[in-house]
């Protein structure tokens, strides 16, 4: 009998049809309802209940600190006597600017839970009513505040029933809300500057790829000012800008991560304030690595081509005086230190304007991989003498300078294996010690110059000058003919045939100018103005072809595993099976030989098959942008990358950057191809 009462109050009472949910307060910005978990509920045992929101397009809502603008959502209960309501419970907000300015909230919906505990005394066979009203704001091009009222005529029955229908809705209403922080907490502010540092087991470059500190005090920090992120194992620092506000007794809020697979997860983070935590407290080590990575980069295949023609101009130094020697060595250094920070400094207005550009980004344009290439051409025929001029080639401090310069611009091909770890590092940094990165990655580099500057005598250690300069001059002409041919087929790889075709037609004009130029050198008067004319205007006609050469479509990939994607590593790990990422691209000469003598061969493949790996490769000739975020999602800026995903989950390993079979073999090796084999530590 009870029971067939209790129905029909549930039919016959306004709002018992849809007990879980209050009728609608909407407007045309929001669609605001009161919602239960609870399908009926019992005396004095708690359930919870939401303010649910759902805001149309381009509308927001805010968080408790709205950030620059704005006002907090509440809600006020009426309850039976005996009966208590807890506080709203807010999600983790998200930036949402506006202009100059930044705001804290919530975009499209936001459910805001709270605890309602029914009286002791109130009889299992009644309705447990709830009365509510709500005030909130909602902003787009302007703000609109909006309250209403709200019912709900919940069942008491002597045990509680959930509702089936609202599971999944507070299931997710409780996956947004920020936890306990596992990590220990520093904090501090010093005039402008400020800092929050979490550190513990799971923070790492590769593990985490963003984070966001939200201040519960209003005001703190300046809400619109960048987070530069510093990672290192097992700590992070996130850099802030002092806001107006003063530095409460307790700096509190909540620190937003994105982890490598882009799942956010929140925690409320408190600390008393004490000294700024340094973001840079490894960055001499990274300094140190940055210049020995530098020096190295002079034995990598793709800086040969500018050292040989920059032999030239030290053969030519030798028995000259001291000043002069001093004066092209210090030009060198110069120009590679300068080009450093150049791109350094692109890259890091780059990352906080929030793009994901990486290291060698300018070799995944085409235009600008034939514009090298036809440089690459005219030098050649410069040292062939065609035609004879300054610049990289020859001598004076503008030709060191620019010498060195170009030499950084073709070396970032071959920078990943020495110093991919010091890239990543530098671009997890605050701008000034990035660059200070940069600078010394530059200072390594043209130590060999360097330390010419500084004792200007050992040039005389050189051989004399001679005809034999002459014939080598000739010599060092052909790896500059192959650095272009190898450009030309980085083109093609890129825009394809169609590309690598105006590319030639390009190289066809840059040589007419060349024999123009030094056939004006060596005519009369009037002879040389035309020459010299009909140079410029081959050149001006070829850097109309660069438009052109990016227009072409890239060829269909080579076989050899599937392409990669973050959806299909998830399939793939869904499946239980083990995977093996490799982020290469045409212009990469690391990644060419490492797929020639480990990733491609009989021994490899057998091992790949018996283990069940599945191989998924990334092209990055062209600048992916998901591919460029997963590089710095596992601290690295450039390729090769190498990820191994152990068969049942975990953590990737991530492998050197120069492989050999035996060590790809061993990697895969052993149950459901687990990795066995830890990666070798960077530098």
């Amino acid at each position: 009998m009870r029971a067939l009462l209790l129905l029909l109050a549930a039919l016959l009472l306004p709002g018992a049809a849809r007990a879980a949910e209050s009728a609608a307060v909407a407007s045309p910005r929001a669609r605001v309802t009161l919602v239960t978990e609870a399908a009926a509920v019992a005396p004095g045992q708690p359930f919870r209940l939401a303010l649910r929101q759902v805001l149309a397009p381009g509308w927001h809502t805010y968080w408790t600190n709205p950030g620059d603008a704005g006002e907090a959502p509440s809600l006020e209960l009426s309850l039976p006597d005996g009966g208590t309501a807890g506080p709203l419970a807010f999600p983790a907000p998200t930036r949402i600017p506006y202009g100059p300015l930044v705001n804290f909230g919530y975009l499209g919906e936001a459910v805001f839970p709270l605890t309602v505990t029914p009286p002791e005394g109130i009889a299992p066979g009644r309705l447990l009513t709830i009365e509510g009203t709500a005030r909130w704001l909602v902003c787009a091009d302007l703000c609109i505040p909006e309250e209403g009222s709200f019912r709900l005529d919940l069942p008491v029955e002597a045990a509680p029933r959930p509702d089936p229908a609202a599971a999944s809705l507070f299931r997710a209403a409780e996956g947004a809300l920020p936890r306990p922080s596992p990590f220990a907490v520093r904090a501090g502010f010093d005039g402008g500057r400020g800092a929050v540092e979490l550190s513990g087991p799971g923070l790492a470059p590769a593990s985490v790829r963003n984070a966001f500190f939200f201040p519960d005090e209003p005001g703190l920090i300046d809400n619109a000012a960048p987070q530069p992120l510093s990672l290192r194992d097992g700590a992070l620092v996130l850099s802030l800008k002092r806001g107006a506000a003063a530095v409460p007794a307790a700096v509190s809020g909540v620190v937003a991560l994105t982890d490598a697979a882009g799942v956010r997860s929140a925690y409320t983070v408190s600390a008393a304030p004490g000294p700024v935590p340094e973001a840079g407290a490894g960055l001499l080590r990274v300094v140190f690595w940055a210049a020995l990575g530098g020096l190295i980069l002079n034995l990598m295949p793709c800086v040969f081509p500018v050292l040989a023609m920059k032999a030239m101009g030290l053969a030519r130094l030798s028995g000259a005086p001291r000043a002069a020697v001093r004066a092209e060595a210090l030009a060198y250094v110069a120009g590679v230190v300068a080009a450093f920070l150049a791109i350094g400094g692109a890259l890091v207005a780059a990352r906080l304007a929030g793009s994901a550009a990486g290291w060698g980004f300018q070799f995944t344009a085409p235009a600008f991989v034939a514009g090298l290439a036809w440089l690459m051409l005219a030098v050649g025929l410069n040292l062939s003498g065609v035609f004879a001029v300054g610049g990289p080639s020859g001598g004076g401090r503008t030709g060191s300078f620019g010498a060195g310069a170009l030499a950084v611009v073709v070396a970032t091909p071959c920078t990943a294996p020495f110093m991919a770890a010091a890239l990543g590092a530098a671009l997890a940094l605050p701008p000034a010690a990035s660059l200070a990165v940069f600078g010394a990655m530059g200072l390594g580099m043209a130590a060999p110059h360097a330390l010419l500057a500084a004792f200007p005598s050992l040039a005389r250690l050189l051989p004399r000058p001679g005809a034999w300069m002459e014939r080598l001059r000739g010599v060092l002409a052909f790896p500059m003919y192959a650095a272009a041919a190898w450009l030309a087929w980085v083109v093609m790889v890129q825009a394809g045939p169609e590309g690598a075709a105006w590319v030639l037609a390009g190289a066809v004009l840059v040589g007419f100018a060349a024999w123009a130029l030094g056939a004006a050198q060596a005519a009369s008067a009037k002879g040389a103005r035309v020459g010299r004319g009909a140079a410029a205007l081959a050149l001006l006609a070829a850097l109309a072809l660069l438009p052109q050469v990016s227009r072409g479509a890239p060829p269909v990939a080579e076989a050899g595993g599937e392409a990669w994607s973050a959806a299909r590593v998830a399939a793939l790990r869904a499946e239980g099976r083990p995977v093996f990422v490799n982020l290469t691209a045409a212009w990469c000469i690391t990644c060419r030989v490492n797929e020639r003598v480990a990733l491609d061969t009989a021994a490899t493949r057998a091992a790949f098959a018996r283990e069940g790996v599945a191989l998924l490769t990334g092209d990055w000739t062209r600048g992916d942008p998901a591919i460029s975020a997963l590089l710095r999602e596992s601290g690295r800026d450039g390729v090769p990358l190498y990820l191994l995903y152990p068969a049942g989950g975990g953590a990737p390993v991530v492998l050197p950057q120069i492989l050999t079979e035996r060590m790809l073999i061993e990697a895969v090796s052993g149950a459901g191809g687990a990795a066995r084999v830890a990666a070798r530590p960077a530098a």
